[in-house]
């Protein structure tokens, strides 16, 4: 398992930009493909956006596809996930998680399935 924290969340409006970043511990972290996950009130977690261990693989969820972008500093053992024409329906708590699996997988495997997350960061996005 790796240590992860969140950083970056907050309020945004209609049409802005927030920036999440993940910090992990550990020197195994390039071994691990990176996701973020999030959860709005009375919904389950879904996937957002993974990228594999040496970053040349991302994969993202429709309803965020070419609105964020995901990427990583193995050198700094962070992942970041640009958020951009962020809309009232990007509300949730975000989680970063980090599995032994590829990217691809954790794009489709169930959240629970993976044993590495972070504490969870809110964002808010109002109309």
């Amino acid at each position: 398992q790796v240590q992860l924290v969140e950083s970056g969340g907050g309020l945004a409006q209609a049409g802005g930009s927030l920036r999440l970043s993940c910090v992990a511990s550990g020197n195994t972290f390039v071994s691990y493909a990176v996701g973020w996950f999030r959860q709005a009130p009375g919904k389950e977690r879904e996937f957002v956006a993974a990228i594999s261990w040496r970053g040349d693989h991302t994969y993202y969820s429709d309803s965020v596809k070419g609105r964020f972008t995901i990427f990583r500093d193995n050198g700094k053992n962070m992942v970041d996930l640009q958020m951009n024409s962020l809309n009232p329906e990007d509300t949730a708590v975000y989680y970063c998680a980090a599995g032994l699996v590829s990217a691809q997988a954790m794009s489709t495997m169930p959240p629970a399935n993976l044993d590495s997350w972070g504490q969870g960061i809110q964002v808010t996005v109002s109309s």
